[in-house]
């Protein structure tokens, strides 16, 4: 646990040194440290930012600033903690030399669904979706998440839980290398999006064919295609161990921060690991 928090600091602090960013002068509490202890948190203590405040200060030192200020902080720098997954997930991906990648969803529910009508923190129909898998509904977010073959996050993007799968994906600024293929289930079958995405950014898109899909395939690629999406299911299954019973947040803008904080903990854990 020391050695992931220090590994976690240092890549933070070396992140903003390389950008330039300084902190105030008169700050009790750096930004590398503010997020270091928020990554520690969703980690290692389900997002609890107080137990982890209080590790903090009394394994490693730091000095702490009172509740609302870390949070109004903590707010405060969600661009910064997207900029450096998204700076880890680059670097993932000039490593990733076989250019495979997986992308698949998954819910996020707020509440269950018999306290919909109670529920302070989101409103209206647009947040139920449905999940396929489990054969339910859920009230909440759906996050798409692209990993690499190993199954290491390096983009995701969230968004309300009654778009499907490939009304999300049209939405996504996909940023994949060139000549990169992408296996998807079948949720994300459009041929224009294949052959724009072909042409275009040089992209495949190889989704799971349906039954009666105008496009079939041959055995051997149908085989390939449900072999690598599958690995994205660990990942899925990695993130998810890391939440809560439920995720506590004031705010719809800081539910969505604890997702963003609990992939990028998972992420950093793998790497390190």
């Amino acid at each position: 646990m020391t050695e992931q928090t220090i590994a976690i600091y240092c890549f933070i602090d070396d992140f903003f040194l390389a950008i330039g960013r300084k902190d105030d002068a008169h700050c009790k509490l750096s930004d590398a440290e503010l997020l270091t202890t928020a990554l520690v948190a969703a980690r290692f203590f389900y997002g609890n930012l107080h137990s982890a405040c209080a590790y903090m200060r009394e394994h490693h030192g730091v000095r702490m600033i009172d509740k609302s200020g870390f949070t109004r902080r903590l707010h405060g720098l969600k661009e910064q903690l997207v900029a450096l997954f998204l700076a880890l997930g680059q670097s993932l991906k000039q490593l990733n030399t076989r250019s495979r990648y997986l992308i698949d969803s998954f819910p996020v529910a707020v509440c269950d669904n018999i306290r919909i009508a109670r529920c302070r923190l989101l409103r209206g129909e647009g947040y139920r979706g449905k999940c396929v898998s489990k054969r339910c509904y859920f009230y909440g977010f759906r996050v798409q998440l692209i990993a690499t073959e190993e199954g290491l996050p390096v983009q995701f993007y969230i968004h309300a839980g009654s778009f499907v799968d490939i009304t999300a994906f049209k939405a996504m600024e996909l940023d994949l290398p060139e000549g990169s293929r992408l296996y998807a289930d079948a949720g994300y079958t459009c041929y224009e999006v294949e052959d724009l995405l072909k042409e275009c950014d040089g992209v495949e898109l190889r989704a799971c064919r349906k039954r009666n899909s105008k496009r079939a395939d041959q055995p051997h690629m149908a085989f390939l295609k449900d072999h690598y999406r599958k690995r994205i299911e660990t990942t899925f299954s990695g993130i998810t161990a890391l939440f809560p019973k439920k995720i506590h947040a004031v705010t719809p803008q800081g539910f969505i921060l604890k997702i963003i904080l609990f992939i990028f903990a998972y992420t950093l854990s793998q790497i390190i690991e």
